[in-house]
């Protein structure tokens, strides 16, 4: 943690004020003793002016001189009343100032105990902040306590979660209800676009903007479909189920072969045993994505491999064009590709977007980073 906390910063403040107000209380105390212990001179002097009076009628005034035995018992009494008041002083500012340290001790150490009580409400809402995603939104503080300040923002923490997840929910519900909505017309849109360039008299400028519109709408449903498995990821996982991730790999590497072929690039892998609990299709996406994209940005003769293991879970490395570092963050970002030769209008941007949020749905994070000599390398990590 960089800087000072705000526990130790309370700790130092109560013990701050209490150092404060023992010094200036043992001030007072000194004060006072110090008030209330005679002083030696004005005090013999007032004793020995007495005990003279009372001493007058039996002592003949020829008798009396300064040199008498009376005066040397005065000087004698003014030095010890000096040592004995100088002596209770000094031992009480010595012991008043060891009791303020020993107390001063103990202050900082319930200082630091009482602020640790005071501020557990406050790590209860961080953590709940650290743990909060789209996929968890459920998830509350729930602070029982008295109705204080704290308390307050407890539950003014949760009634801005709950109102966050009704907005994410009605979003992520629009998202899809849009999509699904979307399927129905592109189809029949593709359908009447085929059925129209089957007439063998079609002209041919009319065969050629079917093309186009075929392949307009092409990339739309990629779109839609994208749209929705990534509404469906980031709702999180409503249930799970033991799956062997080297298994979609190899199942995801057969069916793009024929692709990686066409593409003139090869596909190598290694793969060991990994389960995971969680989505077959979700994880199947993710890993149709991954190796999608890297046959689809590459270069003929190039190459994607493909490794399965422990931790990470999986990794996609692929030649290709050089990825600038600046650029890679934007690679998981909705619509975001990158210009020049990774420009491809043919695919929505999606790919990345997709696995990022699968991955996330499985407890799980997706990393990426440029390959040394062009490329890119993909790390996903997922819960067992």
């Amino acid at each position: 943690m960089n800087g000072i906390s705000v526990r130790a910063k309370l700790t130092a403040l109560y013990g701050g004020l209490f150092l404060l107000v023992g010094v200036a209380l043992m001030f007072i105390n000194y004060l006072l003793v110090s008030d209330k212990l005679p002083q030696a001179t004005s005090f013999v002097a007032a004793k020995t002016q007495q005990l003279n009076v009372t001493m007058a009628p039996a002592i003949p005034m020829q008798q009396i001189s300064p040199t008498s035995a009376p005066t040397q018992a005065a000087v004698f009494a003014v030095d010890s009343l000096e040592d004995y008041r100088s002596t209770t002083l000094s031992t009480l500012l010595g012991q008043s100032i060891l009791a303020l340290v020993i107390t001063a001790v103990l202050a900082v150490l319930l200082g630091w105990v009482v602020a640790s009580r005071v501020l557990r409400p406050l790590h209860s809402i961080t953590a709940t902040a650290r743990k909060l995603g789209a996929e968890n939104m459920e998830r509350r503080i729930n602070h029982e306590g008295p109705q204080d300040e704290l308390k307050e923002l407890a539950d003014t923490f949760d009634g801005m979660l709950d109102r966050l997840a009704v907005s994410f929910d009605s979003q992520k519900r629009f998202v899809a209800n849009a999509s699904h909505e979307l399927r129905t017309p592109l189809a029949v849109q593709r359908t009447l676009v085929e059925v129209a360039m089957a007439d063998p008299d079609v002209k041919p400028e009319v065969r050629k903007l079917g093309e186009q519109l075929l392949y307009t709408n092409e990339r739309s449903e990629r779109m839609i479909e994208g749209l929705l498995v990534l509404a469906r990821s980031d709702r999180g996982l409503v249930s799970r189920s033991p799956v062997r991730l080297d298994e979609v790999v190899n199942a995801v590497i057969r069916s793009s072969a024929a692709m990686a072929e066409e593409a003139g690039v090869t596909i190598e892998s290694r793969v060991r045993p990994r389960p995971v609990s969680g989505d077959p299709v979700l994880l199947e996406r993710l890993v149709t994505n991954l190796v999608h994209n890297a046959i689809t940005y590459n270069q003929r003769g190039g190459w994607v491999h493909v490794d399965v293991g422990n931790d990470p879970a999986l990794v996609v490395r692929n030649s290709g064009p050089v990825v600038p570092l600046d650029a890679v963050p934007g690679l998981f970002e909705p619509f975001r590709r990158l210009s020049g030769e990774r420009t491809d209008s043919r695919n929505a941007g999606l790919g990345l977007s997709i696995v990022r949020s699968v991955a996330q749905a499985h407890g799980g994070t997706a990393m990426a980073e440029p390959g040394r000599r062009g490329g890119l390398i993909v790390t996903v990590r997922l819960a067992r």
